[in-house]
């Protein structure tokens, strides 16, 4: 008779269900959808319930009114109830928060690689190494290589740089300021404010190449060592030749140029080489010195100032490589 009254509750609040199998007559249908309306009415009741209950029947007079067996369903939705648990239990799965993807991936560590190559010099041909996320994006070779050959020319040496002290900024992997010790500066000054890159990439290569007695090496944002320069007033004293190799994205052109020239870190025979992104004016001067050659290389564009006296010595341009 329980199945009947089952039936009879099935057929009321479900009768798809109650045509999909008790028509046949098969016992295990009514069994099924039993069990069916037991969850469902345990979960969300149908609507024609929600209202007996909003007209003040409580479950239990519910299910009297539609000959439900009290116990069975109890001990149904118990057994369920405790399946949860259970599985809650095993899977650690309930109230816990969910864990975002940052935090079940553990931390990329940052490794490096050796692709560059010092070009010129006492250590040509030795390997720097570089880090391989884009975090850092070193000078390109052909880049690096035109610049030094251009500020040779023009500062009357072809076959070396002129002694003197090299100012790096944005120096990453320190190509540039390692290139120009290879060539004949006496010293180079590099400033990144990445420590990772600092410890397990610029260093090295001041080691590998053997340049690491005569650099020094600034832990600090550019714009912080530039304000530092202008307040001390001649603490670094000027430079003979600087690098400006920023992020494109990162820096503001003028800003930073303006900051460069206010510095005192430009000496009356410096040259100052800025390599910068397509659709970026520059100045045709630089404090006191003047536009050697502004090349284009792809979508990298590379400017060349310095003293007057160098525009006489240098080469013809190549507007485009």
């Amino acid at each position: 008779m329980a199945g009947c009254h089952s039936l009879s509750a099935a057929y009321l609040l479900f009768p798809s269900q109650r045509r999909s199998g008790c028509q046949r007559g098969r016992s295990r249908a009514c069994e099924k959808d039993y069990r069916s309306f037991v969850v469902l009415a345990g979960r969300s009741p149908p609507a024609d319930i929600s209202a007996d209950r909003g007209r003040g029947g409580s479950g239990r007079e519910i299910m009297e009114r539609f000959g439900l067996d009290q116990s069975q369903f109890l001990k149904d939705s118990s057994r369920k109830s405790g399946k949860g648990k259970k599985e809650i239990a095993r899977t650690g799965r309930g109230n816990r928060e969910a864990s975002t993807p940052q935090d079940d991936e553990p931390k990329r560590n940052r490794t490096t690689h050796k692709l560059l190559q010092v070009l010129g010099g006492t250590a040509r041909r030795k390997k720097l190494f570089s880090p391989k996320d884009l975090n850092v994006r070193p000078m390109m070779e052909v880049v690096r290589g035109a610049a030094f050959d251009i500020i040779q020319a023009a500062g009357g040496s072809p076959a070396s740089l002129r002694e003197g002290r090299w100012l790096d900024l944005y120096s990453g992997t320190g190509a540039v300021g390692i290139e120009a010790m290879s060539r004949g500066c006496s010293e180079a000054h590099f400033v990144e404010m990445d420590p990772w890159v600092v410890t397990q990439v610029l260093r090295l290569n001041l080691e590998l190449t053997g340049f690491d007695e005569c650099s020094t090496v600034h832990t600090v944002r550019v714009e912080r060592f530039l304000e530092q320069a202008r307040q001390s007033s001649g603490g670094q004293g000027f430079f003979d030749y600087i690098s400006v190799t920023p992020p494109y994205e990162a820096v503001d052109y003028a800003v930073l140029m303006d900051q460069l020239e206010n510095s005192s870190l430009i000496g009356k025979d410096t040259f100052v080489l800025v390599e910068y992104p397509l659709k970026t004016c520059m100045s045709d001067t630089c404090a006191n010195l003047v536009k050697i050659t502004d090349r284009r290389f792809g979508r990298t564009n590379l400017v060349i100032y310095g003293p007057s006296w160098a525009q006489k010595k240098r080469k013809p341009d190549i507007t485009q490589q």
